[in-house]
């Protein structure tokens, strides 16, 4: 073989190699077809209800889910979000729905409805500081309405000491992974004691526990605040339930 003809076949193999690498690269950013989620003929009604209020497509496109991710779903509760990321993500992408036993009594069937539902869904159910996942397996850890319950003792069970929780998040984010925490504003200086109390936390509290966990500020977004809200009234309180004002951050392993 010439040295021509070797140069231009090094160069083919090289150009072959790039455009599949590039392609795999592509497959897995693609853009998540959430709409799609939403309009899905198997979403329960009551979901499709709570859309306007919690807005879903602009939370997880402020988060930039992508197709194919491994998404760990902390404290999913009765699983709102939990379908529409699964759908979302895909058939190759995973959602691990968490959450702590002693919520038990307060979801009831929900994990087994959702992931008999929806395939790629696995159910978790450990304490916020005990987490299952392998170090470095996920993509994308997601705290929705969640954070504060690390100052909640439901029937005196504690669900997770606050500095290992985060240590734990950091520990299962892939390097360049992300945590979306997102939450019920609480007033200044009011503690980690304001989620026992008001269900709520200060946005601070949470970015000081990520950072001492080695987790980095990425952006914040004000798409859920309400400036009507007193943020002194307890969450289920009738005045304001439903209309709490919430601050959504991005955080960066």
């Amino acid at each position: 073989m010439t040295l021509l003809k070797k140069l231009l076949t090094s160069l083919s193999t090289v150009c072959a190699l790039t455009a599949l690498v590039f392609a795999s690269s592509t497959a897995f950013a693609a853009a998540p077809d959430v709409a799609a989620a939403l309009a899905h003929a198997d979403r329960p009604s009551a979901d499709a209800a709570e859309d306007a209020r919690r807005k879903p497509a602009e939370i997880l496109a402020f988060a930039g889910l992508e197709t194919g991710m491994t998404v760990l779903e902390m404290e999913a509760g009765g699983g709102y979000f939990t379908e529409i990321l699964a759908r979302a993500v895909g058939p190759n992408g995973t959602i691990i729905m968490q959450n702590p036993p002693a919520f038990d009594e307060f979801i009831g069937d929900a994990p087994a409805v959702r992931s008999g539902r929806v395939p790629n869904i696995r159910v978790s159910r450990v304490n916020f500081d005990d987490l299952q996942e392998a170090d470095g397996s996920v993509d994308m850890v997601t705290w929705i309405l969640g954070p504060h319950e690390l100052g909640y003792t439901p029937g005196g069970a504690n669900l997770g000491d606050p500095a290992k929780t985060f240590s734990e998040i950091a520990r299962v984010l892939k390097p360049g992974g992300v945590l979306l925490a997102v939450d019920h504003i609480a007033p200044a200086d009011s503690g980690i004691e304001a989620g026992g109390t008001l269900h709520r936390i200060e946005e601070s509290l949470v970015t000081e526990m990520a950072a001492a966990a080695g987790l980095s500020f990425v952006r914040s977004s004000d798409i859920l605040k309400n400036p009507d809200d007193p943020l002194n009234a307890g969450v289920f309180d009738p005045a304001i339930q439903g209309k709490t004002s919430q601050f959504v951050v991005l955080y960066l392993k």
